[in-house]
Parts: C-alpha cells; sequence; structure tokens
C-alpha cells in the first residue's frame, strides 16, 4: 500500500481563475467623428461576447469624387482587417491614409467605449 503524506493535501487549484471575471462585451458602438482632410469619417463597431462580429462605416470621407471613390474602395479592406485582427491594429490602405487613419481612429472609440 503506498503512505499518505502526514501534511495537508494540496487543495484542487481555484485561484487561477479570477474571483469575477469581467463580462466579455457585447453590443453595437458607434465611433466618434473624425475630421479628415477630406471629410469626416465614423465607424460603428458591433461585439458580441468579446468578439468583433462588424464594423460598419457610418460616414466616409466625401469631399469630392475621387474622395468617396478611394473611400468606397478602402472600407471594405478595413473591415476585413479589423474582422481577422480583432481590434483597430491594422495596415494602413495604400493610397487611402486619411481614410484610414479616421476610420481607425473612430473604431478605436469605438472599442474603448465597448471597454473592449
Amino acid at each position: 500500500a503506498a503512505a499518505t503524506a502526514a501534511g495537508p493535501t494540496p487543495a484542487t487549484p481555484t485561484a487561477a481563475a479570477p474571483a469575477t471575471a469581467p463580462a466579455a462585451p457585447s453590443g453595437t458602438f458607434d465611433g466618434s467623428v473624425v475630421q479628415t482632410s477630406y471629410g469626416p469619417v465614423q465607424v460603428s463597431v458591433t461585439i458580441a461576447n468579446g468578439t468583433i462580429t462588424e464594423v460598419t462605416a457610418l460616414q466616409l470621407t466625401n469631399d469630392g469624387g475621387r474622395s468617396v471613390m478611394i473611400s468606397k474602395q478602402a472600407a471594405p479592406i478595413l473591415r476585413g482587417e479589423v474582422l481577422t485582427a480583432q481590434s483597430s491594429q491594422v495596415q494602413n490602405v495604400s493610397g487611402a491614409t486619411y481614410t484610414t487613419n479616421g476610420y481607425l481612429t473612430s473604431l478605436q472609440a469605438a472599442l474603448d467605449a465597448a471597454k473592449f
């Protein structure tokens, strides 16, 4: 028969999990309106149980046809990058620097509002 130790038996570790884990953010959060040289940019982010599930451009640069064209090309690229990265830390879209900066700044404000 195996001998048992005379000391206290180790308890199952329960300290690994925090006593009260913060709830994962859920909901739709609007970012701030960011003024760029080519017009305002604003995005909204939808989060479900701590996962970014959607990013919607509420406003994109609108100063001139070229600016509108660039924003319409950049927005789906940025959306895809954000959904993949699950953060606002994504690459700049080449040729759409103002749109990218406004988009990501507004997105970060929405994520901050969500405590994401």
